[in-house]
């Protein structure tokens, strides 16, 4: 194992072969969150990660006596962890399926991997930041929305080979070995995974860097939303707002394409006879973008709400893309469903 000695080493071999339960859990719990964050970008939904990861720790624990500590620990879990996943990904209940339109074009403007990925959910800074020791494994480069959506395309063999190379970093034989493939099908795989992966990604992703929190300016924009629509100030929103900006909202299969379509979506809501009610927003961050978690609260209640959270892409200080998920992650972001 990684900088431990070899009496260590088969101090935990010894461990965790003989069924110390007690070291066992204490040893993978070491892992736990790092692990959360591997079953996400294999599977893009938060809430069956946690499911995974459990599974994971059972499997491991069954299989305790086949750890003879070749490789580390760690390492073991991650096998056990990404098999789990392309296991459930295969069975009949996973509903993974793409949902692109009949007549959509994948190059044209309109296609959206967001849109086409239904069961996506956003990941919270907070617990990125216990994921890992190594920092790069969580930047925001191989954690954003739009990895996490187009990785999704890939068939779950080639993403989790992709994964293990790119992300994790092991070596192709340690990934042919994790995976029970050859290491030439491992270079094909991850040849064509990096090429779908291409298709699918925005063109400037590249020049946002392996950051891991938002810039100023992104922060920035997100004070301006934040206070905009807590006035519903749509004049304020449509200068933030870039022409051809997008909003999509996961589960749901819809595209707001434009500037103009985001306000008729929004007009209703916040301004108007029909208004839901009196708005206000706390400032969070999800997969090292900026993000705002929206409540209302609507004639004659008490209490604010939750209704979303939005997750922004910013560029050049405006807004170009906006990710709209439901109040079921709140209480993972350590946000309150009522204010």
């Amino acid at each position: 194992m990684d900088g431990v000695s070899r009496e260590e080493r088969m101090s935990v071999v010894s461990a965790i072969q003989s069924g110390d339960q007690a070291r066992f859990a204490e040893l993978a719990e070491e892992h736990r969150r790092e692990l959360h964050v591997h079953c996400y970008r294999m599977l893009g939904s938060f809430t069956d990660a946690e499911d995974l990861v459990q599974e994971t720790m059972l499997r491991a624990w069954r299989r305790r006596e086949t750890f003879e500590g070749r490789a580390t620990f760690r390492a073991w879990l991650y096998k056990i962890a990404t098999n789990a996943c392309l296991d459930w990904l295969s069975g009949p209940a996973r509903s993974r399926e793409i949902t692109v339109s009949m007549d959509a074009d994948p190059a044209s403007p309109s296609a959206s991997p967001f849109a086409e990925v239904p069961w996506l959910q956003p990941y919270p800074d907070q617990l990125l930041d216990q994921a890992a020791p190594d920092v790069l494994a969580v930047a925001r480069e191989t954690i954003e929305l739009a990895y996490l959506a187009a990785i999704q395309h890939l068939p779950p063999r080639q993403r989790a080979v992709l994964i293990l190379r790119d992300v994790v970093g092991w070596p192709a034989e340690e990934t042919a070995q994790a995976l029970e493939l050859s290491v030439a099908a491992v270079k094909s795989a991850l040849q064509r995974a990096r090429a779908t992966l291409r298709e699918h990604l925005p063109e400037r992703r590249s020049e946002w860097g392996p950051a891991t929190r938002p810039s100023e300016e992104e922060l920035g924009v997100l004070r301006r939303y934040m206070e905009a629509s807590v006035a519903g100030d749509l004049g304020a929103l449509t200068a933030m707002l870039r022409a051809d900006a997008r909003q999509t909202m996961p589960p749901a299969s819809l595209v707001y394409d434009g500037r103009a379509a985001i306000l008729d979506l929004w007009r209703p809501v916040m301004a108007g006879p029909e208004a839901w009610g009196e708005w206000k927003a706390l400032a969070t961050i999800a997969n090292r973008q900026p993000a705002v978690a929206n409540y209302v609260r609507r004639p004659g209640e008490e209490h604010y709400t939750a209704v979303n959270i939005d997750v922004l892409v910013v560029e050049d200080g405006e807004i170009v893309e906006i990710t709209t998920f439901g109040p079921g992650l709140h209480a993972a972001f350590g946000l309150p469903e009522r204010l």
